[in-house]
């Protein structure tokens, strides 16, 4: 005799078994940033947290060189990355760092943009006692540029170099670190200066502050409008930027300083989904509150802005959010 009850179980487990992978197999998309305390980091972020709750999951691999971030998400190994206007053309020249990347051309080409935004400015920080008051005084002196694979060290030599004519290796020692060891060694006086990207009112600029006082080096107003510096404030992601010393403790710059600022986007590639990225872009623009309430930086962040810098092709599914909200977008963004 058959066992009613036996089947009726049987048949539950089976088809609990059957939807068992389907929830597993939940969609969760790679994600690439840079590392904690970087402006970059801090927008990634609060973009992958506010697309989680459209139910586009991030999963967010900080800590990461942006360079490589931009190559791989081209070749369409991570779908979401932080993205440096600057590297777009290096990118599609296969120039400088992407020269012997055979495929760096083709990967450009892959590259979409969903929002650009206002990161901050390069921040020259010299401690109390380091025998550096101006410029002309980094002669000689031992001076932390940025990451080895990165761009931001080459823009920290050439702002450098504009504003003094120094050469790095020559005239002063380049020193090429990651950003945490670079915190590192001027906190613990092994090197003279470090010329750090970071947003206004930065707490790991401010640090510097807590315990002593500390120097941020002004663009002359001399150099300011110098043929040199307008075409490095300029490149893609760049511009000068100003903003008031009195806004860290312990920083000695008094008045108004002027400074390289730089801009990014959040980026993604032309295999993601319309739907995707069209949900995630919604999520974020739309919970734009709590987006202000994470950073004082973030404020700036406006349907206004939505372009900041951005030098690469909007990606249909955030066009198709723009377009929705009545947020009119520059023809040379539309694919």
């Amino acid at each position: 005799m058959i066992n009613f009850r036996n089947v009726a179980t049987a048949a539950a487990i089976l088809a609990t078994a059957t939807l068992a992978p389907a929830v597993a197999k939940a969609q969760i998309y790679k994600g690439e940033t840079a590392g904690v305390g970087d402006p970059v980091h801090t927008m990634f972020v609060t973009f992958a947290n506010q697309a989680g709750k459209a139910g586009v999951e991030i999963q967010v691999n900080a800590g990461q060189t942006l360079t490589k971030s931009m190559l791989k998400g081209g070749r369409q190994e991570i779908d979401f990355f932080s993205t440096v206007p600057s590297l777009v053309n290096l990118m599609k020249g296969q120039k400088r760092m992407y020269e012997s990347v055979g495929d760096a051309p083709d990967a450009a080409g892959q590259l979409r943009s969903i929002l650009g935004f206002k990161a901050g400015a390069y921040h020259p920080v010299t401690l109390a006692g380091s025998g550096i008051e101006t410029w002309e005084d980094l002669k000689g002196k031992t001076i932390f540029t940025g990451p080895p694979a990165g761009s931001a060290s080459a823009t920290s030599e050439a702002l450098i170099k504009i504003i003094t004519g120094y050469e790095a290796g020559t005239d002063y020692e380049a020193v090429r670190l990651s950003w945490g060891e670079g915190y590192a060694a001027l906190a613990d006086k092994k090197i003279d200066m470090m010329v750090r990207p970071a947003e206004i009112g930065s707490s790991k600029v401010e640090q510097f502050g807590l315990s002593g006082e500390f120097r941020v080096l002004s663009i002359p107003e001399e150099v300011v409008g110098s043929e040199a510096m307008q075409a490095l404030f300029g490149r893609p992601g760049r511009g000068m930027l100003q903003f008031d010393g009195g806004v860290y403790k312990g920083q000695l710059t008094e008045g108004e300083i002027t400074a390289l600022g730089f801009t990014q986007f959040v980026g993604t590639h032309a295999g993601v989904e319309e739907d995707v990225v069209y949900n995630a872009t919604k999520a974020f623009w739309e919970n734009l509150d709590e987006v202000h309430a994470t950073a004082f930086f973030l404020k700036e962040v406006t349907p206004e802005t939505a372009f900041t810098s951005v030098n690469v092709p909007l990606h249909p599914g955030a066009i198709k959010y723009y377009e929705e909200a009545g947020i009119s977008i520059p023809d040379a963004l539309r694919p």
